[in-house]
């Protein structure tokens, strides 16, 4: 019988946003399951420091990119300099950029978020779409969020951006229906990584307070089911996957210790 991790030796995993959090975590896993990597993220130095240790770790190949995925041009010559065949994309660059209401929020939080987690991660998909196709084998998995599945206030375009995320990866499983490209999601709740700090600016004290009193997820929970949707036998396709810490029922009920 055929593991999970055979599944997957050899397979080369291109892994978005790759300098912290589930990004780096997914990296961490797919090297232990005996894949090579190609991880971009704009921090160049994150990016090397986590080359050397997983290669280091896991003796595995590791290619690193260092580029802001909001620029397609970017995009493009980035997917143009790899040679290897892309096995598994994981479409994982994606950000929160303020909480404030619809008549309030600043413009610039809304084009990161726009640029960022619908036009960065639609790039990806369709650079490295083609060559899935043409040999007729491949897997998209898109990070998505809780607010992919509902709204809550003060956060209407980060929703929507998420909500644009399960859209797109519902409508892509279509256009690569009769082939064996794969298109999956992955939804988690609150994962305390720097999320939080990214959506309020670096005011630290701010991003703990929403993980206080409650135990949220950690990128390494997220990773594995990443990992597990990726190395499921060729003919089963994961849709998505919603993921919440025990403490939250939905994305506005959490319950915290007091």
């Amino acid at each position: 019988m055929v593991t999970s991790d055979e599944r997957l030796t050899g397979k080369q995993v291109l892994i978005t946003g790759a300098t912290a959090g589930i990004g780096e975590a997914a990296a961490h896993h797919f090297a232990r399951a005996g894949c090579s990597l190609i991880l971009t993220g704009r921090r160049k130095n994150r990016l090397e420091s986590i080359k050397s240790e997983i290669e280091s770790t896991f003796g595995t190949e590791v290619q690193i990119f260092s580029f802001d995925i909001r620029n397609r041009q970017a995009c493009r010559s980035f997917v143009e300099s790899i040679t290897a065949e892309v096995d598994i994309l994981v479409n994982n660059a994606g950000l929160a950029s303020g909480l404030d209401p619809i008549d309030s929020a600043d413009f610039d939080d809304w084009d990161a978020m726009i640029d960022t987690n619908v036009k960065g991660l639609l790039n990806m998909m369709r650079l490295i779409g083609p060559a899935m196709r043409k040999r007729n084998s491949g897997h998209i998995i898109n990070i998505g969020s809780i607010a992919g599945h509902e709204a809550y206030a003060n956060g209407s375009v980060y929703c929507g951006t998420k909500h644009a995320v399960k859209a797109i990866t519902q409508a892509a499983k279509m256009d690569f229906h009769g082939t064996n490209v794969r298109v999956s999601a992955v939804s988690p709740g609150l994962v305390d990584t720097e999320f939080s700090e990214v959506r309020f600016h670096g005011d630290t004290e701010k991003a703990r307070g929403v993980y206080d009193g409650m135990q949220p997820l950690t990128a390494d929970d997220i990773a594995e089911i990443i990992l597990f949707t990726a190395s499921r036998p060729a003919h089963v396709n994961i849709m998505d996957t919603i993921v919440l810490p025990v403490d939250q029922s939905s994305s506005t009920m959490v319950h915290r210790n007091s």
